[in-house]
């Protein structure tokens, strides 16, 4: 298509922008798209392209718009972009109302190669300082001395690609949302107006993605909290979850699992103190390599600095040398689910998924050379006992040496790495590798789970420590009395019992296994005459160690009913004067709905049973799992 014809034709379908009316000086060709491609690749240029058609359409609404950086992601697409006013749904309806005639008219996606000084002086002269600031990155770090530049219509944009041929082939796509980011992540630069949209290449495609929003928008985890009276938050303590006394039962019975499983597994549990000296951090390194993520202060009459814990390493290391330790007592597995602190970005709080205060099912292994082995296999094998019994599908990635961010020698990584994958390997495990993601101290397997909607979540991990053994200078005594250095495996499974849990209550909608549910059966008598009689069967339930409880409000039964199942209570023991006379229930079970009448002692040792045996007696319908590798680019990946 010639200059000619890109020429505007309309004040809402063009704007004869500053960008456009200086790049008529350059070339632009069409852009090809030649040869087979993966479904990935084909999304990541589409949702690419939806990016900068969205970009043109709210350069129409916003003619002095400032643009960040607009990827493709996993599912969709977002730009960055600084406007004089908030955003607003109406706002949203009409960007897709133009991006529409603008996809319409099938105008070809162009390129052009320019040196970078003749970019620069096409940014810089439409006022576009964050083209400028990726400019300078592409030169810093790239060191090209041209800059690629992509246009469809009239919007001009420096971009690396990819793009689809032309806007028509855009046909299948919604706007999402928007929300508030810093330029960069970096809280010190301005804060933009990020939109978010999709973008598919079939109908049937986008459908089925807005049905999983709209399912993972009522399982959201904070909506549930609230729902089901778990817990709540308050800006006085953000980052910090308010457990109600529904909340924290769930807590303590899901400690009370993890605690029994330590003592079956040969763990023994400590409890250390939350508030430390900076010189514990300044031995382990994290002070050197953590200290932006840590809560720190100087206390009133010490010169010194204070840190609130943020993890349970350096004190259980404590543990282990405040005695001498022999050969005799390796593997000695210590556990402690403490409280810890994180010094989180206010953005970037979300739920139980990511805090400032939570606990951590941590466990520290201090083992000799040859059991290394043995116990990562041990510790595997924890991981399929706990999330066998939530019914949850996991994969291993191994994480290797940063090398940048890194302690120790070299060698050592070098063997620690090779450790894990040898026992990954022995195990039969199917694992992708992280190469850079490993702790400052250690390589690691982390483990992820897959929920019923297809999310992966990392919850466990597995790390390999040769280094702090050396900054705590642990030691134990051999069999020929020589004294040696063992080595730390660091293990969580659940990860922190806030994230983990938050990940079951949208895994279950809520619906959580009998054994778990902070009340476990409701007794609904249908008119006062049978109140006494419901207590009585209420006091056996409770016997039995049920968390039971009697509905005797003065409402009508079907909405005692409808309250119960709202709340996902796995049972409901209905009782009226036949019930009564008989020494029955009549019962419904949240999963299977109505059952035949029963006597009560019966579903009394039915329920005792269920928790007994820990059963995932939960109903799990997997909506469609998307793809990860679905055309999801870096972050900010426009060069």
């Amino acid at each position: 298509m010639s200059d000619e014809n890109q020429q505007p034709q309309g004040s809402q379908e063009q704007t004869n922008t500053a960008l456009f009316a200086l790049s008529q000086g350059f070339t632009f060709a069409n852009n090809r798209v030649e040869g087979e491609e993966t479904r990935g690749k084909r999304l990541q240029r589409l949702r690419h392209s939806a990016a900068h058609v969205m970009a043109e359409a709210v350069q129409q609404l916003f003619p002095t718009a400032q643009f960040g950086a607009g990827p493709a992601i996993e599912h969709g697409f977002y730009y960055d972009i600084l406007l004089p006013r908030p955003l607003t749904p109406e706002d949203l309806e009409e960007i897709e109302r133009r991006m529409k005639k603008l996809i319409k008219r099938g105008w070809p996606f162009q390129v052009v190669q320019v040196p970078l000084d003749a970019a620069r002086e096409l940014f810089a002269g439409a006022d576009q300082p964050f083209k400028l600031e990726i400019i300078e990155k592409i030169e810093r770090e790239q060191g090209t001395a041209e800059a690629t530049l992509y246009r469809q219509n009239q919007f001009v944009d420096l971009c690396a690609g990819p793009h689809i041929s032309s806007t028509s082939k855009l046909k299948f796509y919604k706007l999402l949302r928007t929300s508030g980011a810093y330029w960069r992540g970096d809280a010190t630069k301005p804060m933009l107006q990020r939109i978010y949209g999709t973008a598919w290449e079939t109908q049937e495609d986008l459908d089925s993605y807005l049905n999983f929003l709209e399912e993972a928008k009522k399982r959201n985890h904070k909506r549930l909290g609230a729902e089901l009276d778990l817990f709540h938050f308050h800006q006085e303590a953000p980052g910090a979850a308010f457990w109600t006394p529904k909340g924290f039962t769930m807590v303590q019975a899901l400690q009370a699992y993890w605690r029994e499983l330590g003592t079956r597994r040969g763990y023994q549990e400590i409890w250390n103190p939350m508030l430390y000296k900076k010189d514990l951090y300044i031995r382990s390194g994290h002070y050197t390599h953590y200290k932006d993520d840590m809560f720190i202060f100087k206390h009133e009459h010490e010169e010194t600095e204070y840190c609130l814990k943020p993890m349970n390493c350096p004190d259980t290391f404590l543990y282990y040398t405040s005695k001498k330790r022999s050969f005799r007592e390796l593997p000695l597995r210590i556990a402690e689910g403490g409280i810890l602190h994180r010094n989180e970005m206010a953005g970037a709080l979300n739920g139980l998924f990511r805090v400032r205060q939570f606990m951590q099912d941590d466990a520290h292994i201090f083992v000799m050379p040859e059991q290394v082995e043995s116990e990562i296999f041990e510790v595997l094998d924890i991981v399929r006992e706990v999330y066998s019994l939530f019914n949850l599908s996991y994969s291993f990635t191994l994480s290797t040496r940063n090398p940048e961010k890194f302690m120790g020698e070299i060698e050592s990584w070098d063997k620690a790495e090779l450790d894990l994958k040898a026992a990954l390997d022995k195990g039969g495990f199917a694992y992708s590798v992280d190469e850079g993601g490993g702790a400052f101290y250690g390589p690691k397997i982390d483990i992820k789970i897959d929920d019923c909607l297809g999310r992966k979540w990392q919850c466990a991990t597995v790390q390999l420590d040769f280094q702090q053994p050396i900054n705590f200078e642990m030691k134990y005594t051999a069999s020929d009395n020589t004294p040696q250095r063992p080595i730390v495996i660091h293990r969580a499974i659940f990860g922190s019992f806030e994230r983990f849990i938050g990940v079951l209550l949208e895994h279950t909608a809520g619906a959580l296994p009998t054994w778990l549910s902070p009340v476990q059966a409701v007794v609904v008598p249908i008119s006062d005459k049978t109140i006494d009689y419901a207590w009585t069967v209420c006091k056996h339930l409770q016997a039995k160690g049920i968390r039971a409880e009697v509905d005797d409000r003065g409402e009508k039964m079907q909405y005692k009913i409808r309250e119960a199942e709202m709340k996902k209570t796995p049972y409901m023991l209905v009782v009226g004067e036949k019930e009564a006379a008989e020494g029955l229930v009549s019962l419904r079970t949240y999963k299977d709905g109505q059952r035949p009448p029963s006597p009560y002692q019966a579903v009394a040792d039915e329920i005792a049973q269920k928790i007994a045996a820990r059963e995932f007696d939960v109903e799990i319908k997997p909506l469609r799992a998307f793809d990860a590798d679905d055309g999801a680019a870096a972050e900010g990946d426009e060069y």
